[in-house]
């Protein structure tokens, strides 16, 4: 097998494995997002977005790998590089709109920190406290 074979053969895995991602990463926020409406969480649709946005993020950043691989490693024409330009535009403006529905905020902007925390609250702020059904209950003696 030569180089370019090679490099074709790592695109398509890179690019399978990045479809595998989007996929998987769709029926996992599903599944879960099915047992949560079983639970009656009032966030599942919040949640579920989340997930799904951020498996799409991974697929897409593995897609655009793979496609800067093939494109620059095997046919580095003018012509190859220009469509190459203009999927990775789409697909990084997609990343960033997903990016932004996400967490609220653009990938280069900080992560805002609460006085007195160590760690970032998320979008929608800390992670509320659990319901006293699923808190271990102290024993009296």
């Amino acid at each position: 097998m030569g180089f370019t074979e090679t490099i074709e053969t790592v695109g398509k895995v890179i690019d399978a494995i990045g479809v595998g991602a989007i996929a998987l990463g769709g029926l996992l926020a599903a599944g879960m997002a099915i047992g949560r409406l079983l639970r009656r969480n009032p966030n599942t649709y919040r949640l579920f977005r989340g997930q799904l946005g951020r498996a799409i993020l991974l697929g897409l950043e593995l897609l655009v790998a793979a496609d800067i691989i093939r494109t620059v490693a095997i046919t580095p024409t003018l012509e190859s590089v220009g469509v190459l330009a203009g999927i990775v535009l789409i697909r990084t403006f997609l990343s960033w709109s997903l990016e932004l529905e996400i967490t609220g905020r653009w990938p280069w902007q900080k992560e805002a920190v609460s006085p007195g925390t160590s760690a970032p609250a998320g979008p929608a702020g800390p992670a509320p406290e659990p319901p006293a059904s699923d808190m271990a209950q102290p024993t009296i003696r």
